[in-house]
């Protein structure tokens, strides 16, 4: 057995000893674990409904009004549908007084066309008298005005052996009623009348019988 090395050898006892921080197995920090207590809900705490809390008091705010943009909708739509009334009465309005308007310059036309063809009577009564006088040669020239004016609106009263009308004919001789007469009759025109689209514009002076 060989000789141990000379030299002091020293105890575990002996050895000097090094302080180690102590490690919680829990893996938390004190600070830790209060933080995660006061995160943790109190599960015997009562459980309290969701309740409006401002309207739960009768001296809590109330809502004020409702959406200020549908009310100036509402605005804007009163308005429109006024400004639509006014416009289809303004329409109305305009299209009744263009039909009067075009009604009343029809009436002007026809009325200056018969005084035109008022005028012209005398000029036909002078061919009526020429012809009775035997003048054949007046004849085409009365056929011709008269066939010129009738398109436009003249009408020749001649009503003889028609049942006279007071409204179209001016009675100035009378002759006794015959047997089978029904009612007065006209038996003789003495100067013929005219009319102008259903305007007299002179009666046909007439002879009657009844």
């Amino acid at each position: 057995m060989s000789d141990l090395p000379s030299g002091d050898v020293s105890s575990p006892e002996d050895k000097p000893s090094v302080d180690t921080p102590s490690t919680d197995v829990s893996g938390e920090s004190p600070e830790a674990s209060s933080g995660v207590e006061a995160l943790t809900p109190d599960i015997d705490a009562p459980i309290v409904d969701d309740v409006d809390i401002a309207g739960s008091s009768g001296d809590g705010p109330k809502a004020v009004g409702g959406d200020p943009v549908l009310d100036l909708m509402g605005v804007l739509e009163g308005e429109r549908d006024s400004y639509l009334d006014d416009l289809q009465r303004v329409s109305a309005e305009f299209a009744n007084f263009r039909k009067q308007a075009e009604k009343r310059s029809v009436e002007v036309a026809a009325v200056a066309r018969g005084a035109l063809a008022e005028r012209l009577l005398p000029v036909l009564d002078a061919c009526d008298l020429a012809i009775e006088h035997g003048d054949d040669g007046v004849v085409q020239i009365r056929s011709s005005l008269v066939n010129a004016l009738e398109p436009a609106g003249l009408e020749v009263l001649d009503p003889v052996d028609q049942p006279f009308d007071p409204t179209l004919h001016e009675a100035v001789l009378h002759v006794p009623a015959e047997a089978g007469d029904d009612g007065q009759v006209v038996v003789e025109v003495l100067r013929r009348g005219y009319a102008w689209s259903g305007r007299v514009l002179r009666p046909a002076m007439v002879k009657v019988r009844g």
